[in-house]
C-alpha cells in the first residue's frame, strides 16, 4: 500500500498503519531487517544534506558534532540491532512449576502494532531515528512527529523517510503543538516521547484518555558529586565536555556540581582551563553550538541575572566578544546560587553551570535527594567506598563514575529516567522488549496435573496439598 502522507490527515495515516500492523502480526525477519537497511542507506546517503539541515536549524552547530552525536550513534545502534534481532525475537521457553507439569510454558515475542515517536529538538536525528529504528525492529509500524523547533531537519527527514518507506511502514507528522497534541491524543499501541518534563507530563495526559502505555525520556537536574579525593583538573575537563557538548542542550548534561568546600578557586582554574582546551576561540569557536532559539537564549540570561541579583557570583568562562552567532552563549559558572533560583529549581539546557559546596559527603547526597530523582548522576573521585555510599544512597536515570554522559553510549546499558526525569528504558534488547508484547503461552499436555485440583475436595486433594507444601 503506498499512501502519501502531505494529503492524508493524521488519523488516516494511523488508520492504515493501524490496519496494516493487523493485517500482517507476524512479521519475518527478514522484512524487520530489510527496513533497518533501508534506514541506514538513508543515514549514509543523505548524511550530509541531513547535518546541514541541522546546521541551518541551530545557526551554529557543528557537522562533526552531529556525525558524532547523531549519526555515529545511529550506525552503532542499527549495526546493534542487525545483529541481535533475529536472537530477540526467538520464542523463549520458560520452566514450568511443579504442580503444572506436563505442561509446558514459553513466551512468544510479538510487535506491538503502532508505535508513536515524538522527537526533541536537541539531537534531532539520534532521538527520533534511534527509538524508531528500534520499534521497526520489534516489527512495528512507526509515526514520527520531529520538533518543529528545527524545521529545515524535519521537513528533509520527512522527504527522506517517504522515500525509503510506504507510508504504512513509517510516515511523519509534521507541526507545531496543535498537531503535536493531535499526534499524543491518537491511539497507539505504545508512545514514545522525549523532550521536557513540562510537556511530558502534557504528552501523558492525552495519551491517558486512550490507555496508551507510554515511555517519557525527559529530563532534570542531573548533579556531579566530586570527592574530596577527585583530581580536579582532570575532573573539570570531563564536566566542562558534558556540560558544552551541544551548547548545554543535552537531556543528561551536568547540571549543576556539588564540590567538597573550600575547593572553589581550584575547580574555577581548572574549569576555565579545561573551557581553553575545548573551545580556543572561547564561544565563537566553530565547534561550539548556539542556543537553538531567541526566547531559549533569553531564559538562560534572565536565569543567570536573577540568581547573581541573590547573591550568587557570576563567572563567565569565555567571552562573547567575536561570536560569529549572537545566539552563541559564554559558559557561565554560578558560585552558591541560592535553592529558590530557577538555576536550581529548574532544568538549565544550556551552558550555566553551578557550583555548590558541600561540607561532607552525607550532606551532598541529602542535596540530589531533596529534589526529584535525576536522569543521570555523575560521581568523581578515586575513593571506593565514598563512590558506593553515593550509588546507594542517590537513584537517579543512569550514572557515569569519572566521566559524564558515557553511560548513554552502552549499547547493552538501559537508558531512560525515574519518576520526573521520565518512566521506561531502551536500549538494546531492552529497548526491544519496549516495543514487544512478550506473550505468555501455556501449553497443556493430555494428561494435567491441574485436575488434582479440582472439586469436589476430598482425600486425594488433601494428599496431593500435603505433598505440596512440603516441596515448595
Amino acid at each position: 500500500m503506498t499512501l502519501t502522507p502531505p494529503d492524508l490527515p493524521l488519523r488516516a495515516l494511523f488508520d492504515a498503519q493501524f490496519q496494516a500492523s493487523r493485517a500482517q502480526i507476524d512479521v519475518p525477519l527478514a522484512l524487520r531487517l530489510d527496513r533497518l537497511r533501508r534506514m541506514r542507506a538513508l543515514i549514509d546517503t543523505y548524511g550530509a544534506a541531513l547535518a546541514e539541515a541541522v546546521q541551518a536549524d541551530f545557526g551554529v552547530r557543528s557537522i562533526r558534532l552531529t556525525e558524532v552525536a547523531d549519526f555515529f550513534v545511529l550506525r552503532s545502534l542499527l549495526g546493534d540491532l542487525d545483529r541481535h534481532t533475529g536472537a530477540w525475537m526467538k520464542t523463549r521457553r520458560v520452566r514450568t512449576p511443579i504442580y503444572l507439569q506436563p505442561a509446558s510454558g514459553q513466551i512468544q515475542r510479538q510487535p506491538l502494532g503502532v508505535v508513536g515517536v515524538i522527537g526533541p529538538w536537541n539531537y534531532p536525528l539520534q532521538l527520533t531515528l534511534g527509538p524508531t529504528a528500534t520499534a521497526l525492529a520489534a516489527g512495528n509500524r512507526v509515526m514520527l512527529k520531529p520538533s518543529e523547533l528545527t524545521p529545515h531537519t524535519s521537513a528533509l527527514l520527512a522527504t527522506l523517510l517517504h522515500q525509503a518507506f510506504s507510508a504504512d511502514e513509517v510516515c511523519v507528522a509534521l507541526g507545531g503543538p496543535d498537531v503535536a497534541h493531535e499526534f499524543a491524543s491518537l491511539p497507539f499501541d505504545h508512545l514514545f516521547f522525549t523532550g521536557s518534563t513540562a510537556v511530558g507530563r502534557k504528552v501523558a495526559a492525552a495519551a491517558a484518555a486512550n490507555l496508551t502505555p507510554t515511555t517519557l525520556e525527559l529530563g532534570g537536574k542531573s548533579p556531579c558529586i566530586v570527592d574530596a579525593s577527585a583530581d580536579l583538573d582532570a575532573v573539570a575537563i570531563k564536566i566542562a565536555h558534558g556540560k558544552l557538548l551541544n551548547g548545554g542542550q543535552t537531556c543528561i548534561a551536568p547540571d549543576y556540581v556539588l564540590l567538597p568546600q573550600g575547593r572553589e578557586a581550584e575547580f574555577e582554574r581548572a574549569f576555565v582551563a579545561a573551557v581553553a582546551r575545548l573551545f580556543p576561540c572561547g564561544a565563537a569557536h566553530p565547534d561550539y553550538a548556539s542556543i537553538i532559539s531567541e526566547r531559549h537564549h533569553a531564559r538562560l540570561l534572565a536565569m543567570v541575572k536573577e540568581a547573581q541579583s541573590q547573591g550568587a557570583r557570576v563567572v563567565e568562562v569565555a567571552q562573547r566578544s567575536g561570536s560569529r552567532h549572537e545566539r552563541q552563549m559564554a559558559p557561565v559558572l554560578v558560585f552558591q546560587p541560592p535553592a529558590e533560583a530557577r538555576l536550581m529549581r529548574e532544568e538549565i539546557f544550556g551552558p550555566v553551570l553551578p557550583v555548590l559546596s558541600y561540607t561532607d559527603l552525607g550532606q551532598a547526597i541529602a542535596t540530589v535527594n531533596a529534589g526529584p530523582r535525576p536522569l543521570a548522576l555523575y560521581w568523581f573521585g578515586q575513593d571506593g567506598a565514598a563512590r558506593d555510599r553515593v550509588l546507594r544512597g542517590t537513584v537517579s536515570g543512569g550514572v557515569t563514575v569519572n566521566d559524564t554522559l558515557l553511560h548513554i553510549a552502552h549499547e547493552n546499558l538501559p537508558f531512560g529516567g525515574v519518576g520526573e526525569s521520565g518512566w521506561g528504558a531502551y536500549h538494546g534488547e531492552t529497548g526491544f522488549l519496549r516495543f514487544t508484547q512478550q506473550k505468555p503461552v501455556l501449553v497443556q499436555s493430555r494428561w494435567a496435573a491441574a485436575s488434582l485440583f479440582y472439586p469436589p475436595y476430598g482425600a486425594t486433594f488433601d494428599r496431593v496439598m500435603g505433598l505440596l507444601k512440603r516441596w515448595l
